[in-house]
């Protein structure tokens, strides 16, 4: 690290050019041209990975627009690139684009006006309509090729805006370090990973109930649940023993009755004891259904004992799996009842109900039911109104239901007690920042009850990379899939034949079917580490990055990409992903409420960095403390803006009162002799220890926090004290001492606010000193050692008082500042009384006054001013 005082290995001959009047408009664009011009921020590939610092940047979702959101949390992330490359690291840090998965498709749908029918032949002449149609059901219908097309063409030139936006706010990212979540090395990647997992059995075919969303026809993951409240109704239904004796449950769901399969209640519900074995008939039904006894069961829920139903909710699944219930299906992956009658329903009566049902969504099934129940008689009283909570997919807008299907999965200790140690155990290798954050990620591994679902019904997304062979009978062998040879991927089975055959044994007997399932985008997204650092592809840069020293990320997706990125480093590379993890926050609307593009409350960036100015968003930004929610405020940006102005205008004062890169340096630093500058700098000493301390500890908001109070301390303080010094004789002692001074001072200033606000303070340094400052090394306290031990850094603190005093006085007695006072008592304690001395001939030439007497007292005030009456 270099020292405060030296600044740069530049030679002292960089001629100083201050504008006649700075402003910050136009910095954003002239200064990121030129840091791209120039490779600022580009990674040296000829490094060892000790002088690496390595960052996994988040992906923005490329499906839309940014908000104010992104550009908190990324500045975040940047502040620390830049410490980090300031303090000699070579920095790692890259830039991607999440374009995979349901938002781009969805976001090509309505930008275009289409839709995607896999049964369409492609179209290689296709144009989607000059204006795309208002409703969902004139929309173009194409291929799945035409579709993806789409999906890529619209993904790349939301890219473009994007890019533009972060290298405004000031990114200092590498823009040679670019990738998509859906390019073809992404897609390869995260087939190869795949396989891998396969064939260390970490990755497994499973038919098993599935949370389905009917709109988007996807299987969802555990991960991607929300509950919302709904309201609903419980429906007291009567079923019947074999003594014609009703036994009462209550359900919100009435419409699953044609697929229970038991009823259930407490092992020590003494109500229900003697039925547990025995049988009673379903209502309409007619169906069979034994009474089994499980702890899940809530005695003081409803009447105690509970349908289950396959599958009605998650406890369902539970129970059918831990009581070997059978599967009696009626709900299909449309979200409606099956047409068919199931077998189960024998009688001539549950087959006549059931036609009454068939076929019906889930809210017309309910209502069918219901009526049924009140004409048979089986439903005891009215429906009692309830709000509950409800299981959706975070992107959709109809509640999940739970069907059976063929799907792929990843272990993830969803199932497996040891593996989940295992991954708690990964977890205390990583340091979360904020610490409390580690809770959020062991709580949700404890949570899990099942495995990590990663295939998707969708059609843009990293195709699942295997085939199947048909038998004579065209059936397929879903037990030893057909895997492609690493050197071919990326693959596409639904569109490339399977090893050793040709495309026209597709579909038929003894030939192959191709997977058309897709990867869950975050199966791709939480191998961000693999896909940059160049796994299976670069090992020599991969082992330089990896694992990557800092993970930043939402605090919302710990259950999503931070734990999913730690299971796959975990199966693959036996090791963590990362060492850091940097947890942000939300932000908050006005009302307190996460700012999200769904709820229509966000604040477009650009209007923002407009008015603003980045240096100023920036600011607000890392005012902030990681993992805390932050409201929106713009009046904190304005103050960012102040002080980016402030310090353009000081910085201008400071110059041009002749300091230069020549005033910089260990034997400049002999030249401060005045008690005075000898107290600035030695705050400046405890500012930047302290400063690097903060960042060191990922508290960036401290340092910021550190810096801008000294800031003000020089620019209201100490400027003032010394101005009329600063303009005297260059030969004279006193000058060069200040002249020493300003200038180790403005260096370090210029270095400490380089993160935070890199256009501000890369215009000012490009007026007096060579090279870039985002490349100058943060300034080290140990460079200002040839201070005497005797610098008091509360020598300037007590002469500022005196100060404040004086001009207090003077505004008292309505007078102006430049009044001449001729006399006055500073009464203070003796040790500040002993620091007013010190710096007593800068406290007379800044108050304007002729004799200031000093007095013991209590506290330090100013007494007996005697003002010189202006003339006139």
């Amino acid at each position: 690290m270099a020292d405060i005082a030296r600044g740069t290995d530049t030679p002292p001959s960089h001629p100083v050019s201050v504008p006649d009047k700075p402003a910050l408009e136009g910095l954003e664009e002239r200064l990121s041209r030129q840091w791209r011009e120039e490779g600022t921020y580009t990674f040296d590939r000829d490094t060892t990975r000790e002088a690496v610092y390595s960052i996994d940047t988040p992906p923005p979702t490329a499906s839309g627009s940014l908000h104010v959101g992104h550009m908190f949390s990324y500045t975040q992330t940047d502040v620390m690139a830049r410490f980090k490359r300031m303090n000699g690291a070579n920095v790692f840090y890259p830039m991607g684009w999440d374009d995979n998965g349901l938002p781009t498709e969805r976001r090509v749908q309505n930008y275009y006006g289409v839709r995607c029918d896999p049964s369409i032949p492609y179209d290689a002449d296709y144009e989607p309509p000059a204006e795309p149609p208002r409703n969902q059901r004139d929309f173009d219908a194409i291929s799945r090729r035409n579709f993806i097309a789409l999906c890529e063409e619209l993904a790349v030139e939301d890219e473009r805006v994007f890019e533009n936006l972060f290298s405004t706010l000031g990114l200092s990212v590498d823009w040679n370090l670019t990738y998509r979540t859906i390019d073809a090395t992404s897609r390869a990647v995260s087939q190869r990973a795949f396989l891998q997992n396969l064939a260390d059995g970490d990755a497994y075919l499973a038919e098993a109930p599935t949370l389905w969303d009917v709109s988007f026809r996807t299987a969802v993951a555990q991960a991607e649940l929300e509950d919302r409240e709904q309201p609903g109704a419980y429906h007291r239904i009567a079923f019947h023993g074999r003594d014609g004796k009703p036994v009462h449950i209550e359900t919100t769901r009435p419409e699953l009755l044609p697929a229970c399969v038991a009823l259930v209640a407490h092992p020590d519900d003494e109500r229900y004891k003697p039925l547990f074995g025995s049988e009673v008939t379903s209502p309409l039904f007619d169906v069979e259904v034994e009474i089994k006894a499980h702890p899940l069961a809530r005695p003081d829920k409803g009447s105690g004992i509970a349908m289950i139903c396959t599958f009605g909710d998650l406890t369902d699944v539970t129970w059918w799996r831990e009581l070997q219930l059978p599967t009696r299906a009626v709900v299909g992956r449309d979200g409606r009842l099956r047409s068919e009658t199931p077998e189960w329903i024998s009688t001539e009566r549950g087959r006549g109900n059931y036609a009454q049902v068939a076929g019906k969504t889930i809210f017309s099934a309910k209502e069918a039911t219901v009526a049924l129940l009140r004409d048979s008689g089986d439903l005891q009283g009215e429906p009692t109104k309830v709000m509950h909570p409800v299981n959706f997919y975070e992107k959709g807008d109809k509640p999940l239901e739970i069907v059976s299907s063929r799907q792929w999965y990843i272990r993830n200790g969803g199932r497996d007690e040891a593996r989940r140690e295992a991954l708690i155990r990964r977890g205390r290798e990583i340091e979360f920042h904020p610490a409390f954050m580690r809770s959020r990620y062991e709580n949700w591994i404890d949570g899990l009850n099942g495995d990590w679902l990663v295939s998707r019904q969708r059609f843009f997304g990293v195709p699942v990379p295997v085939w199947y062979a048909l038998d004579a009978d065209g059936e397929p062998d879903y037990e030893s899939p057909i895997r492609p040879d690493l050197d071919s991927l990326p693959v596409d089975p639904a569109a490339e034949p399977a090893p050793g055959f040709e495309e026209s044994a597709r579909n038929q007997p003894n030939g192959f079917i191709g997977d058309s399932d897709v990867l869950d985008t975050w199966a791709t997204s939480s191998l961000t580490p693999q896909i940059v650092g160049g796994w299976s592809r670069d090992e020599d840069l991969f082992a330089k990055v990896f694992p990557f020293d800092l993970r930043p990320q939402g605090h919302d997706i710990i259950r999503t990409w931070l734990f999913s990125s730690v299971v796959r480093a975990d199966a693959l590379q036996d090791s963590v992903p990362w060492n850091h993890a940097a947890l942000s926050g939300w932000i908050l609307d006005p009302d307190r409420k996460k700012m999200s593009k769904s709820k229509g409350n966000v604040v477009v960036p650009t209007d923002v960095l407009e008015q603003f100015g980045a240096d100023a968003v920036r600011y607000w930004a890392a005012s902030a403390k990681l993992g805390a929610d932050t409201a929106y405020e713009v009046n904190q940006m304005k103050i960012g803006r102040r002080l980016a102005i402030k310090l353009l205008n000081a910085s201008k004062f400071v110059l041009n009162l002749g300091v230069s890169e020549a005033s910089i340096g260990a034997g400049s630093l002999e030249k401060v002799t005045n008690p005075l500058d000898q107290s600035l700098l030695a705050q400046l000493r405890t500012v930047t220890d302290q400063a690097g301390t903060a960042f060191a500890k990922y508290d960036y908001a401290r340092a910021l926090q550190l810096t801008e109070s000294f800031f003000w301390t020089f620019t209201d303080d100490y400027v003032e004290l010394v101005k009329d010094r600063a303009y005297g004789d260059a030969a004279d002692a006193g000058t060069r001492s200040v002249q020493a001074t300003l200038a180790t001072t403005l260096d370090a200033l210029l270095r400490l606010f380089a993160p935070f606000l890199p256009f501000a303070t890369e215009e000012v340094w490009s007026w007096w000193r060579a090279g870039s400052v985002h490349r100058a090394p943060w300034p080290d306290s140990r460079g200002l050692t040839p201070l005497p031990e005797t610098a008091d850094a509360a020598v300037l603190t007590s002469v500022a008082l005196a100060l404040g005093g004086l001009r207090k006085a003077k505004s008292e007695a309505k007078v102006k500042q430049r009044t001449q006072v001729r006399s006055a008592v500073v009464s203070a304690p003796a040790g500040q009384l002993s620091h007013v001395r010190l710096g007593l001939p800068d406290l007379l030439a800044a108050g304007n006054a002729t004799t200031l007497e000093l007095a013991v007292g209590e506290s330090l005030t100013i007494g007996d001013v005697e003002l010189v009456p202006e003339a006139g």
